[in-house]
């Protein structure tokens, strides 16, 4: 990429390299919510989750003369939070304990239902089409803007009422089904692309 492209992911880097304080605020409200559901899926425990968030994002402004935009800079980001995930699983000597999200036949049910438009109901009938899935899934929550990962994890893994993200978000019921149906769509075709 050249230095003067005008990608969004570039321009943020350029004013992070200029120390721009806003672009340190835009930068973190970005990509730390996004990460940290990048890393709570892969740690399974919501304190180092965190830890592993602040940790990538801390390696990441250190290291961004070496980003050069061959990948998206979520891409990078989730790199950097898997070498850091790594780091820990061996200081600690052991290793995480994972579980796919379609462990569970209701999460598996909510998470077809969330990409179905054009796929087979009964395409996920083996154990590596059921992975496929899972890992499809996996990718198009971390890279859903904003608050549409939160908000369809909490609907339809966690179970969460309207009512009950509404009062996580500190808003009302109206704008969660808004911001729900606006996620849903956003999945539908980030899943449709993950091929």
């Amino acid at each position: 990429m050249a230095t003067g492209d005008p990608s969004p992911d570039r321009a943020l880097v350029e004013k992070l390299l200029a120390r721009d304080e806003r672009a340190f605020t835009e930068f973190f409200d970005t990509y730390a919510p996004r990460l940290f559901r990048f890393a709570m899926r892969r740690a399974g425990d919501e304190d180092l989750a965190e830890e592993i968030t602040q940790t990538t994002l801390i390696a990441a402004v250190s290291k961004l003369k070496t980003w050069r935009g061959e990948a998206t800079l979520f891409t990078w980001l989730c790199t950097i939070s898997r070498r850091q995930l790594l780091d820990h699983w061996r200081k600690t000597a052991r290793q995480p304990e994972l579980r796919p999200l379609d462990d569970d036949p209701d999460v598996r049910a909510a998470l077809e239902s969330l990409g179905s438009g054009g796929g087979h109901p009964d395409a996920a009938d083996t154990a590596l089409d059921r992975q496929r899935l899972a890992e499809r899934v996996q990718i198009t929550l971390d890279y859903l803007p904003d608050r549409y990962g939160d908000v369809l994890e909490w609907k339809y893994l966690q179970g969460l009422s309207v009512s009950e993200i509404a009062a996580r978000l500190s808003s009302t019921p109206k704008a969660v089904e808004s911001t729900l149906t606006r996620a849903r769509q956003a999945f539908r075709e980030g899943f449709a692309s993950c091929q």
